[in-house]
C-alpha cells in the first residue's frame, strides 16, 4: 500500500486557498472600480440624468 504524500496535499490546500484570495481580490477591485466609473461619466456629462437618459425637455 502507498503512503499518503502529505506534503503534496498541503501544497495543495495552500494553492487554493491561495487562489480563492486572488479571486476575491479581484472582485473587490472590480466591485469598486464600477461605481467610480458611473460617478465620473455623470460628472463629465450632467446632462444625463441618473438613470443615464438626458435630463432635458420631453418631446412629447
Amino acid at each position: 500500500m502507498a503512503k499518503p504524500n502529505y506534503q503534496f496535499e498541503k501544497r495543495q490546500r495552500e494553492q487554493q486557498k491561495k487562489l480563492k484570495k486572488v479571486e476575491k481580490a479581484q472582485r473587490k477591485v472590480q466591485a469598486t472600480q464600477l461605481p467610480e466609473d458611473a460617478d465620473t461619466q455623470a460628472a463629465q456629462d450632467p446632462s444625463l440624468a441618473q438613470n443615464g437618459e438626458p435630463s432635458g425637455p420631453s418631446l412629447m
